[in-house]
């Protein structure tokens, strides 16, 4: 059987929600929704919107974390909570932090509302690393642990062609080992 390959899996650009640099977070649900009416039935839903510069070219990437952390801006005064949490700073002294700042204390309403006007350049993920579409999955699944990102861009002759995401890595892995026997 052959070995499937990074082009086997992966979404094809044109089916990916993609907006502009200067697009704001609710250009990029509307994107992100209408991008989901595309998914095959047996894919998993997209999680994230692309985002490109004025020259076409993809510089970024907005996942749900980053839409859910746009709606406090306070949230830009701890930055990187989650790298205080692997150095292994105490959850105690983090939610004691977030006391402080008082995070997520206005209305949820007023919190979506103001979040509306929000450029995704301001709370996107820079993202350069790519794969070939020719590569091995195994060469892809090992970017995507040591990267530790949930996607990687996918690249033909250089030139970004589609995305690959974890979910459908984990899939095939999961449908492989179930199908394995004995």
């Amino acid at each position: 059987m052959e070995e499937k390959k990074v082009k086997d899996l992966m979404i094809k650009l044109d089916d990916y929600a993609v907006v502009d640099i200067d697009a704001t977070l609710r250009d990029a649900i509307l994107a992100l929704e209408e991008a989901q009416k595309k998914i095959e039935p047996d894919r998993q839903p997209h999680r994230a919107v692309l985002v490109v510069n004025k020259n076409k070219r993809i510089v970024g990437k907005v996942g749900h974390l980053a839409f859910l952390k746009a709606l406090e801006p306070k949230y830009e005064v701890i930055k990187d909570i989650d790298k205080l949490s692997r150095a292994g700073v105490s959850d105690e002294f983090i939610s004691t932090m977030m006391d402080h700042y008082k995070l997520f204390r206005a209305d949820f309403q007023d919190l979506c509302r103001k979040a509306m006007g929000i450029k995704v350049m301001d709370v996107m993920h820079s993202v350069g690393e790519s794969v070939d579409e020719e590569a091995p999955l195994a060469e892809a699944l090992n970017q995507l642990i040591v990267q530790q990102t949930l996607s990687i861009l996918v690249t033909r002759d250089g030139k970004v062609v589609g995305l690959l995401r974890l979910s459908d890595i984990f899939d095939e892995i999961s449908g492989c080992i179930k199908n394995i026997s004995d």
